[in-house]
């Protein structure tokens, strides 16, 4: 349904580097730069950033992003921690959502409530 998602900063430089380190894990990278926007994706840009232009602050965003297993979602939640970033919740299941919901929460540099997901059981 969502063909692409943009989120306004404070700092693009800071949140530039904490999602190049845990979308890293999820297999995203910086596709497209246009100034101070920055698209992320696999092949093109489905999460952007840029600067905040609008008048007041930015307002708290949750963005989930998908992971292929449960080890992505371990390894963005390890980036993010390294990347100095506030632990909402460590990865886990969240058998309240479905049985093999598996998440971890972390905060970028706004405040923004940011997770990877995996929907799959666990690997055997």
């Amino acid at each position: 349904m969502l063909d692409h998602l943009s989120i306004q900063v404070r700092d693009v430089a800071a949140s530039a580097a904490f999602y190049d380190a845990v979308l890293t894990p999820l297999g995203g990278r910086r596709v497209m730069e246009f100034g101070p926007v920055i698209g992320y994706g696999t092949d093109s840009p489905d999460f952007w950033l840029g600067p905040v232009d609008t008048g007041g602050a930015a307002r708290e965003a949750h963005i989930a992003f998908t992971a292929p297993d449960r080890a992505a979602v371990r390894a963005f939640h390890d980036a993010a921690v390294a990347a100095g970033a506030e632990v909402l919740h460590a990865p886990r299941l969240w058998p309240e959502y479905h049985p093999t919901y598996f998440g971890a929460f972390v905060r970028d540099p706004d405040g923004n409530n940011v997770e990877a997901v995996c929907h799959a059981p666990e690997a055997s």
